[in-house]
């Protein structure tokens, strides 16, 4: 007996609705386990001579996110980008998920054998708790951890300065940035710095007065979903369309590289924002 032609519409309608949630779930694995590689190139009229061409790449927000097994894809395209620093901006661990065993110490073994690895807390290291325990374990494998705390780089026979603060959910008694920024101007007068920041939101009000040539940031996640044109959708507040959620920015005489990150928080997702490597390229203007 033929099927009713109301009951071969609606299997029709069945099957492109299946296929229509088969491709969007395929679209939105893809958008958050597929890795990009972003490029960027920023010119500074006193970047010393020595740091012409320097490359570092910027990870934030991993939020435990893994990349293949021991996170080698994520490990490759920071081998291919032949950096001469790495820099983890924050929010290497979530609040919301356990810490997979050998998590911490796989991935410090393996950036800091790339090039030298430079860490600041992120706001949900302290949600977690035991920040302590792990700045201990990434100074054994490797990494340097910045904690309100500054020191020289040096290449080609010049120098510049990094410092790096503790997010503001770290001890109450912590030294702000403002008390950073004038230690590091009375030892080392007025260098060109770099300052690792994880905070985004921070930027206009406070981080770009402190008078860095560059700010790195991340903890906005690219504003979680991408629309074309607009930029990020949603800060971490729930603010429609907020600033500074990814690239460049300059403000009060500094520069902010901001970075999309990595991972999610929790069971959230991204949308048109893969994951991002990004590669910051420093030229002398």
């Amino acid at each position: 007996m033929a099927k009713h032609p109301r009951n071969r519409r609606l299997f029709r309608t069945l099957r492109r609705l299946l296929l229509a949630v088969i491709l969007l779930g395929a679209f939105l694995r893809w958008s958050n386990t597929s890795l990009e590689t972003a490029s960027f190139d920023l010119t500074f009229t006193d970047l010393p001579a020595g740091f012409e061409g320097c490359r570092a790449v910027v990870l934030s927000d991993l939020h435990t996110a893994e990349f293949g097994v021991g996170s080698q894809r994520l490990l490759e395209a920071v081998q291919e980008a032949e950096p001469d620093y790495i820099f983890l901006t924050g929010d290497l661990l979530d609040q919301y998920r356990p810490v997979p065993e050998g998590y911490v110490e796989q991935l410090a073994d393996s950036l800091s054998a790339i090039a030298p690895t430079y860490y600041i807390t992120g706001n949900h290291e302290w949600a977690l708790g035991g920040v302590p325990a792990l700045k201990e374990l990434l100074i054994t494998h490797g990494v340097t951890v910045l904690s309100n705390q500054f020191l020289p780089l040096e290449r080609d026979g010049d120098t510049i300065v990094l410092a790096g603060i503790d997010d503001p959910n770290g001890y109450a008694d912590q030294k702000t940035p403002e008390t950073v920024a004038a230690e590091l101007y009375a030892a080392c007068g007025d260098p060109f710095w770099v300052l690792l920041a994880h905070r985004n939101d921070r930027f206009e009000s406070q981080y770009s007065l402190l008078g860095a040539d560059l700010v790195i940031s991340g903890h906005a996640h690219g504003g979680i979903i991408r629309l074309p044109f607009l930029g990020g959708l949603i800060s971490h507040d729930l603010e429609l369309f907020p600033d500074y959620t990814a690239g460049l920015h300059e403000q009060n005489g500094s520069a902010l590289f901001v970075s999309r990150g990595l991972g999610n928080v929790g069971a959230s997702f991204r949308l048109f924002n893969r994951p991002e490597v990004a590669v910051l390229t420093l030229h002398r203007g």
